[in-house]
């Protein structure tokens, strides 16, 4: 029996420590931007240097002046080009939108490494475009894996709109729903979402999750209203994980939402 017991320490062992290697290739899976895609009209560059790394981020600025901003931390895959395509949404909800991608998407260099870096890029874009925005509205929105690193900035900075696309209860429950033999501390990337929501300064919160998702459960999204009972959890019905835009549900809810967030108030 002892060497049975032995060999399966060791193929556990080696199944952790593959893991836990290989997490960044198992969460991020961002495209380059070459540099002859064309940017939509009203779409600048941004460009934001970190410890290692420079980021680079789309800012969409509306003609004739905005409500504020919207701080667009997208999901795991492809680049601000895919999350910024089109415009003519955020110009009708009357804001600007900052998206940003993270290490090694896009044309951002560097790569990801933990947790902690993720938040501190996070925070160093946001305070790249906040002065520009001083005295208007501020949106916080994730998308997915962005859905995590938005409640923590929410819970850093007052908004006047928390915005959760497909959260996750926490990442630390998706990887022991996927792989319930890896212990969590072999987790770099735990993001716990729900110990950032209840910490929130985001004047409303609103969650939106598809009833088909079979990436990240509706369970996931219940689960933070229930830890956050001030939020609203909107299901949208037969939208999974990656199709959520073709709902009209789902855009008109959230059209609603941005369009009840006021003018700033006039400057005297």
């Amino acid at each position: 029996m002892l060497p049975l017991i032995s060999a399966a320490l060791l193929l556990w062992g080696a199944a952790v420590t593959t893991v836990a290697v290989k997490q960044e290739a198992l969460l991020f899976h961002g495209s380059p931007l070459p540099a002859d895609v064309p940017r939509p009209a009203g779409v600048w560059d941004r460009h934001v240097d970190v410890p290692g790394a420079r980021l680079h981020g789309w800012l969409y600025q509306r003609p004739g002046g905005s409500k504020g901003l919207i701080m667009l931390l997208h999901g795991n895959s492809g680049n601000v080009a895919n999350w910024l395509a089109q415009t003519s949404f955020w110009d009708q909800a009357g804001f600007d939108v900052f998206v940003i991608d993270y290490r090694g998407f896009g044309r951002s260099t560097g790569e990801p490494a933990n947790e902690q870096q993720l938040h501190d890029d996070v925070w160093a874009a946001y305070q790249s475009v906040a002065p520009a925005y001083a005295g208007r509205r501020l949106v916080i929105m994730g998308r997915s894996l962005g859905t995590g690193l938005a409640a923590k900035l929410a819970a850093r900075v007052p908004s006047d709109l928390l915005v959760l696309v497909s959260p996750y209860e926490s990442m630390q429950r998706m990887a022991s729903e996927r792989y319930p033999w890896v212990p969590g501390f072999a987790l770099r990337y735990p993001l716990h979402t729900d110990e950032q929501l209840p910490q929130s300064k985001a004047a409303r919160t609103l969650i939106l999750h598809g009833d088909r998702d079979d990436l990240i459960p509706l369970a996931h999204a219940q689960a933070l209203h229930d830890r956050y009972p001030a939020s609203t959890l909107v299901v949208v019905p037969g939208a999974g994980h990656n199709n959520m835009q073709a709902s009209k549900l789902y855009l008109d809810t959230l059209m609603s939402a941005l369009q009840a967030v006021p003018a700033p108030a006039a400057q005297p």
